[in-house]
């Protein structure tokens, strides 16, 4: 055994050849197991007749895709697996791990894929499920992941990086297909693939030139700046109660918390009917100014964030100011707003997403006014039944557009969530 191996990952080296034989007998297992057909097929014996039969495949590659991957898959990792057990030196060990993570997604891919690549096939005189899948595929998924898990632990990597990889790949999976479809030339709303025929700028061009039938910059315009007056007015409001409530002591102080704690817990669309009517009686609905009071108004039920933040910057610093004749003024502006950049950043930030992603509140009080639209209002309007079709694919780019602004603020800010609430002074 080499050195490279030590103790406390032996254990699980052995395991991972282990796991590639059971792996490679499991090819032998029924895969697909229709009891109503009396059907019972290991994948060993689909990759058989697939040979027999590749005319069959001619039109259906993803179900060649399939079987060459349950196949391969297994017979990669067990080579890998021999060669760690004849090396056992680290580069081969994780060459192994990644023939584990090949079959891992293999197994996965097959799960999302099959249904659709057997029915499409005309193989079956009925329609194929997921629970026709037999002990064969079920081991070969699981198998497939332990293996996986036992092949990072040999090489002292933790699985967690495994998961985290694959929860990644699962959400960016909705992003690319959005910025593929922004890009697609075909029109619709559906098509039976998901990489598109054709790519175009088109859609780019058509939604912020066309004005015909909807005026995409107007809306961008109305967005921006009803999200930037919120945000500005919230962050007023948020620092300005949440240093008063840090700081100063007042008779009510904790009650007063406790109430503004309690009607934050409730969610504000729960008002919006009030809401509506309150600007109603003051004739200012329909109008941006209403969307700024509303996304303003409630800032200060949000303190408890900046708070606790206010309540980590030492008192002995604004006391020594005192000492030095400064006014509560001057300690704010002076002292405790320099400490507190990282609190400041991320209020502005929740202070400027909720507008640019709100709907129901601009829906209720926008009404039909149309140029005041803003882009949720003005993007929902192109999935109307009589627009999706023509509009599908530039409201995929009309999207993407609007997703550009929030994802350089938060890469470029980020650091700063954290800090927020780790806090301004340490030791």
């Amino acid at each position: 055994m080499d050195r490279t191996i030590t103790s406390s990952n032996i254990k699980y080296y052995r395991l991972v050849q282990v796991t590639s034989l059971i792996l490679i007998a499991n090819l032998f297992l029924p895969f697909i197991n229709l009891k109503e057909k009396a059907v019972s097929m290991s994948a060993f014996d689909i990759f058989l007749k697939s040979l027999q039969f590749l005319e069959l495949f001619g039109d259906n590659k993803m179900l060649g895709i399939i079987i060459i991957l349950t196949v391969l898959s297994p017979i990669l990792t067990l080579l890998a697996s021999l060669l760690a057990l004849i090396i056992p030196k680290k580069p081969v060990l994780t060459i192994s791990a990644f023939s584990y993570l090949f079959s891992a997604l293999s197994a996965t891919i097959v799960l999302f894929t099959v249904a659709k690549a057997v029915n499409g096939s005309g193989l079956l005189d009925t329609a194929f499920l997921v629970k026709y899948l037999g002990t064969g595929y079920w081991l070969f998924l699981i198998l497939s992941y332990v293996g996986l898990t036992f092949a990072m632990l040999t090489i002292r990597v933790s699985p967690g990086y495994i998961v985290l990889t694959i929860l990644s790949i699962i959400w960016l999976i909705p992003i690319a297909w959005v910025i593929m479809i922004s890009f697609r030339e075909e029109p619709g709303a559906y098509t039976s693939y998901f990489f598109p025929k054709k790519f175009t700028l088109n859609n780019y061009v058509v939604l912020l030139t066309d004005t015909s039938k909807f005026h995409y910059l107007k809306w961008f315009g109305n967005t921006l700046f009803v999200s930037v007056c919120s945000c500005l007015l919230t962050t007023l409001i948020v620092l300005s109660t949440s240093y008063t409530l840090s700081r100063l002591r007042f008779p009510g102080r904790k009650t007063f918390m406790n109430i503004l704690l309690i009607l934050g817990m409730f969610p504000g669309f729960m008002s919006m009917i009030a809401v509506y009517y309150i600007l109603k009686g003051l004739g200012i609905t329909q109008s941006l100014t209403a969307l700024i009071m509303v996304y303003s108004g409630g800032a200060a039920l949000s303190y408890y964030v900046a708070k606790g933040f206010f309540d980590t910057i030492p008192r002995a610093l604004d006391e020594a100011a005192y000492i030095d004749g400064a006014t509560k003024w001057y300690v704010f502006t002076r002292i405790t707003i320099p400490l507190s950049k990282p609190i400041i950043i991320y209020t502005m930030l929740v202070a400027f997403i909720a507008p640019w992603c709100d709907y129901i509140f601009a829906s209720v009080i926008m009404g039909d006014k149309y140029e005041n639209y803003t882009i949720a209002l003005g993007l929902y309007l192109m999935l109307d039944r009589t627009n999706i079709t023509k509009w599908y694919t530039r409201f995929a780019a009309g999207a993407v557009l609007v997703s550009i602004p929030i994802s350089i603020l938060f890469i470029a800010l980020q650091k700063y969530y954290t800090a927020s609430i780790t806090g301004s002074v340490k030791g």
